[in-house]
C-alpha cells in the first residue's frame, strides 16, 4: 500500500564563495576554501536530484561537513572554537516562513541549517519511495530507515548544537526547539505507519496492530500540540495534517481493538469500539477536506481520495457490520454507551531515531592549513550585515504527485 505524507519545503540559502582575499596566505588554505565551495554546491544540487539515494547523500554531506568542522572546532579537539567560526555570513530561509532569510555570521548556524536540510531530504526521499506503485519489501524498509535517520539528525541538532548558537532562533523559525521536536515526532510516527502496514500484511494479532496504531496516533497528537503556540498563518496546514493523521490512526486503533474484543466474545463492546472508529474516521475525512483547502507551506493534494485512506473506511464498515450480524444471531449483548478506554501499550515495533553524529574534521585541516588563514589581513568592513528584507531564491523542488495505488501492501 502506498502512503501519503505531508512535506514542508526545503530551506533555501544564498550562495557562499568562501573567497577571503588577503586572509588566505597559502595553497593549503586556498584548497580548503575551493573544496568547501564545490562540496557545498554539490550537496545543494543533490537535494533536488531525483536520482540521489541515501548513499550519495551521506557521502556528499560528510564531505562538506568534515571540511566545515575546521570553521567550528579547534584542530586539537579541545573545547576551544576555531578562529574562523565568525568569518563568513550565512543566509537561510525557513520551511514555514517564506523567502525572507535568517542570517548569522556563524559557521555553527551553517552546520545546523545544512544538517536540517539533509534531514528534510531523507523525509522527502522516504515520501517519494512510499508513494510508488508496487513498492517492494526492501523499498518499504528503506522508507522506514530513512525516516528514522531523519529523526536522528533532527534530534542531534536539537540536543547537541542548538544551544551553541550565539543568536537564538526566533519563534517559528526552523532552529527553534519546538519545531525540531515536531519534526522528530512526525518522523517517528510516519515510520510507525510503515510498521503498521507490515503488521497488517503479515496478519499479526489485532491487539498488536491496535496498540501500534494507538501509539502512532499519540505521536501525531504530541507533534500537533508542540506546534499549538505558533501563528496559524504558517502552521495551520501542517497542523491539519498532524490532526487528521491522529484521528485516522485512532480510528485504526478502535477498529482493531474491536476485532480483539470480538475474538474474546465481547461483541457488544466490539460494536461500540467500531462505532468509535467510525466517528474518528469521519473526523479524519472532514480534516482531509480542510487540509486541501488550507493555505500554507506543503503540497496541494486530496488525501481522502488516496487508497490508504479509503481502505480504512471499508475495513471499519465491514468489521462493524460483521459484529452487528454476530450480535444479532449469537451474542445478543447490550452495546455500551461509553466507548472502551484505549489503554494499549505496544511491546514491539515502536520506532526510535537512528543515532547521528557529524563526521570528524577533514584530514585536509593541518596546522599548516589553519596557519595559512591570517585574520589580521581581513578587510575592516567585512562584517557588514545583510539587509533583513533580502530575498533568497526558493528551492525549485521536483513536483512529485502521489502515483495511483494498485493496492499492494507496504512491507
Amino acid at each position: 500500500m502506498t502512503h501519503w505524507f505531508h512535506r514542508n519545503p526545503l530551506k533555501a540559502t544564498a550562495p557562499v564563495s568562501f573567497n577571503y582575499y588577503g586572509v588566505i596566505t597559502g595553497p593549503a588554505a586556498s584548497k580548503i576554501c575551493s573544496d568547501l565551495r564545490s562540496s557545498r554546491a554539490r550537496l545543494l544540487e543533490l537535494f533536488t536530484d531525483l536520482s540521489c539515494n541515501p548513499e550519495m547523500m551521506k557521502s556528499a554531506a560528510d564531505s562538506y561537513f568534515s571540511l566545515l568542522q575546521g570553521f567550528i572546532n579547534s584542530l586539537d579537539e579541545s573545547t576551544q572554537e576555531s578562529k574562523l567560526r565568525y568569518i563568513q555570513n550565512f543566509k537561510w530561509t525557513d520551511t514555514l516562513q517564506g523567502q525572507v532569510p535568517s542570517a548569522q555570521q556563524d559557521a555553527v548556524f551553517e552546520l545546523i541549517s545544512m544538517g536540517f536540510n539533509v534531514a528534510l531530504w531523507y523525509t522527502k526521499y522516504a515520501s517519494r519511495l512510499a508513494g510508488k506503485e508496487n513498492i517492494t519489501e526492501d523499498e518499504a524498509k528503506e522508507v522506514h530507515r530513512s525516516l528514522k535517520i531523519a529523526a536522528g539528525i533532527f534530534k542531534h541538532l536539537k540536543e547537541s548544537h542548538i544551544a551553541k548558537l550565539i543568536t537564538p532562533a526566533e519563534k517559528g523559525r526552523d532552529l527553534e526547539a519546538r519545531l525540531l521536536e515536531a519534526y522528530i515526532i512526525q518522523c517517528q510516527a510516519e515510520a510507525q505507519e510503515v510498521t503498521i502496514a507490515r503488521a497488517i500484511e503479515l496478519k499479526h494479532a489485532p491487539g498488536l496492530i491496535a496498540a501500534l496504531a494507538y501509539e502512532t496516533a499519540n505521536f501525531y497528537q504530541k507533534a500537533d500540540h508542540t506546534l499549538s503556540s505558533l501563528e496559524p498563518a504558517y502552521s495551520a496546514k501542517w497542523r491539519k495534517y498532524l490532526h487528521l493523521k491522529m484521528c485516522f490512526y485512532t480510528a485504526y486503533a478502535y477498529c482493531y481493538h474491536g476485532q480483539t474484543l470480538l475474538a474474546s466474545d465481547k461483541c457488544g463492546e466490539a460494536i461500540r469500539s467500531l462505532q468509535e472508529a467510525e466517528k474518528f474516521y469521519a473526523k479524519a475525512e472532514a480534516l482531509c477536506k480542510e487540509y486541501g483547502e488550507t493555505k500554507g507551506p506543503g503540497p496541494t493534494v486530496k488525501p481522502s481520495g488516496h487508497l490508504f485512506f479509503r481502505k480504512l473506511g471499508t475495513l471499519v464498515k465491514n468489521t462493524l457490520e460483521k459484529c452487528q450480524r454476530e450480535n444479532g444471531f449469537i451474542y445478543f449483548q447490550k452495546v455500551p454507551t461509553e466507548a472502551p478506554q484505549l489503554e494499549l501499550k505496544a511491546n514491539y515495533g515502536l520506532v526510535e531515531p537512528v543515532p547521528f553524529e557529524f563526521p570528524p574534521l577533514s584530514s585536509h585541516w593541518t596546522p599548516e592549513a589553519m596557519a595559512a588563514f591570517d585574520l589580521t589581513q581581513r578587510p575592516k568592513d567585512d562584517r557588514g550585515k545583510p539587509k533583513p528584507e533580502e530575498v533568497v531564491k526558493p528551492v525549485k523542488e521536483p513536483d512529485i504527485k502521489p502515483q495511483k495505488d494498485t493496492g499492494c501492501s507496504v512491507s
